[in-house]
């Protein structure tokens, strides 16, 4: 999720850089599931919802900013910058599944069951859909590295067919049959192979986006971009309220039609305020980003633990996990990376 992690790229900008820590921010608060146990209105969580739903900007401005990185070299030489991109990326992927495939996530179920006992059924459960599961990975984060490879692989391949005109249609149809094979699979009933947040179909548009910005040097004024992020969040607000009438839970929802306006709006925002943000801790986390990403949610599994054992809940857990995640995975790749483990477990 760095510049220098996912991207061949070592250009810096740092209001990317900002953005791109505001976003692991964001999905830190996501995975923390706060606010879900109080502030309810007739028994429905809605400031929780409203802060999981708020989130979904982080994922497709990560996708965004990738995008835009790789697009020189990706455009001068498709397959040598996707084998050199991918490689590292999927050693990544496979080594933090098998970490988090061992790691078990409930302390109690261990102490009751064994190991074995608690494992199983966490086990069981990614067999049960294992095309899904391969899309995914070990933990159901990871699912973003794949998704990230078979956008590029996407773009690559038409590229190498000399068939670029091609590449915003269908990244564009791909989305589309997302959103209603996913979200509105309840009033549509389009099959999919696997969960449509996974693969290509969510994030090739959004690299492509990116990708095609900066190939096309496409550029918002600041007022511009906002109201482009505000009109897409809306849309995407709009949709997941309307949804619940559809027996599809507000806070389910990944990725809508609105959000790849809104993600885009916020992408614009920043590439038209380039030195916004730019500060020393922004890039002391953000040269960290991807290992503070594959190892983020295993932490929240932690703190949860913890805060079951010390019978800490509501608002109080809250303050504890969320800030406890942050920190402790910083310090975490922070101490990876003075080990010779940084070569397997880190980029």
């Amino acid at each position: 999720m760095s510049v220098s992690s996912l991207s061949p790229t070592r250009q810096k900008i740092a209001s990317l850089e900002f953005g791109r820590v505001i976003a692991i921010f964001a999905i830190i608060g996501l995975h923390c599931q706060m606010a879900l146990t109080y502030w309810q209105v007739d028994d429905i969580p809605w400031v929780g919802y409203v802060l999981n739903q708020a989130s979904r900007f982080a994922v497709p401005l990560f996708f965004l900013i990738a995008g835009y990185l790789i697009q020189p070299k990706l455009a001068q030489s498709p397959w040598q910058t996707l084998t050199s991109y991918s490689k590292p990326l999927l050693k990544v992927w496979v080594v933090w599944s098998i970490i988090c495939l061992a790691t078990p996530f409930n302390i109690q179920n261990v102490i009751e069951h064994g190991y074995l006992g608690e494992r199983e059924g966490y086990w069981g459960y990614l067999m049960s859909n294992p095309l899904n599961s391969l899309m995914e990975g070990g933990l159901v984060h990871l699912w973003f590295l794949p998704a990230l490879i078979c956008a590029v692989l996407i773009i690559t391949i038409l590229l190498d067919m000399k068939l670029s005109k091609f590449v915003l249609p269908i990244a564009i149809g791909l989305y589309i049959y997302g959103v209603l094979a996913g979200s509105y699979v309840n009033i549509t009933e389009l099959p999919s192979p696997f969960f449509t947040r996974n693969g290509p179909f969510f994030s090739t548009l959004m690299v492509v986006i990116g990708f095609s910005a900066r190939e096309n040097h496409w550029s918002l004024s600041s007022r511009q971009a906002i109201l482009m992020a505000i009109f897409g969040m809306l849309i995407h607000f709009s949709e997941a309220y309307a949804l619940t009438f559809v027996n599809s839970p507000f806070n389910t929802h990944d990725f809508l039609f609105g959000t790849a306006l809104w993600g885009t709006g916020i992408f614009m925002w920043l590439l038209a305020n380039p030195n916004f943000g730019q500060s020393t801790w922004v890039n002391s986390i953000s040269s960290r980003m991807l290992g503070i990403y594959v190892s983020h949610l295993l932490v929240v599994i932690l703190m949860f633990n913890i805060a079951g054992v010390l019978e800490i809940q509501g608002v109080a857990k809250d303050l504890l996990v969320y800030p406890a995640t942050l920190i402790i995975s910083f310090l975490l790749i922070a101490a990876i990376e003075k080990t010779p483990a940084k070569t397997w477990l880190l980029r």
